[in-house]
């Protein structure tokens, strides 16, 4: 039975519209959730690739949060035995942070929606390309990488250079949010945490705004994703007990 390994932070960032394209294949999730279990010492021989999910927290609290670094020795481990790997957000930051890159606060916040541009290999990309030239994509981050060295990269903002990365042929690092739907871009405008974080942002922009935008574009970036998702997805592959043989 296939097992994909997923790395969960806090119980508001969760798979979003990934989920159901990986239970679609036939896969399980095993969630290792390190708010509920900090001390989780997750383990990936079971497993055929591995997803880390977004977070609040940044790579510099490894001090306070010593999951952080379990989880880099973790991703440094599965990009050693060949496995697919896809960071977003937090997750990218921490997959680039494996790969030797470093990892700071950006000079400026950017949440809410943004135009990402591919680069010339992005566009060519067998998994991202199906964002094309441009898209507007739903970001919430105030920290951003450097590319880590070997590594492509595949998509940029006006405001934040580093939006998305290849490593190998299977390790993918995601800025942003596409596996989002609006009832969780709600939900997070309606957290006290995430709310404080849209205003010492300093924006211009209110969660109206953003609802206003998101019922403009979800649609549009909630397509791309899904091909985007199911092209990673191809690079696990899918679960034997998915793959019906052929009857006369």
């Amino acid at each position: 039975m296939s097992r994909i390994l997923v790395f969960q932070h806090v119980a508001a960032e969760p798979l979003g519209t990934l989920d159901p394209l990986i239970r679609r294949r036939g896969h399980r999730v095993k969630f290792v959730n390190f708010e509920r279990d900090p001390d989780a010492r997750p383990r990936l021989d079971r497993y055929r690739g591995l997803i880390v999910l977004g977070g609040p927290m940044n790579v510099e609290d490894r001090e306070s949060r010593p999951h952080l670094q379990t989880e880099i020795e973790v991703i440094g481990e599965a990009i050693a035995q060949g496995k697919p790997v896809l960071g977003i957000c937090l997750g990218a930051q921490l997959l680039a942070h494996a790969l030797g890159a470093r990892i700071q606060r950006h000079r400026c916040s950017e949440i809410g929606w943004y135009d990402v541009a591919t680069t010339d290999d992005g566009r060519d990309d067998p998994v991202l390309a199906p964002l094309g030239a441009a898209l507007p994509v739903f970001q919430w981050h105030g920290y951003t990488f450097d590319m880590p060295a070997g590594a492509v990269h595949l998509a940029r903002t006006p405001t934040c250079e580093n939006q998305a990365f290849r490593h190998g042929t299977n390790a993918y690092g995601f800025q942003f949010h596409l596996e989002v739907n609006k009832a969780l871009i709600e939900r997070w405008l309606g957290l006290p945490g995430y709310r404080d974080d849209l205003i010492a942002a300093g924006l211009g922009r209110d969660a109206d705004s953003i609802r206003a935008d998101t019922f403009a574009r979800i649609d549009a970036m909630q397509n791309a994703a899904h091909a985007v998702f199911n092209n990673f997805l191809d690079l696990i592959g899918t679960s034997a007990r998915r793959r019906a043989p052929a009857t006369s």
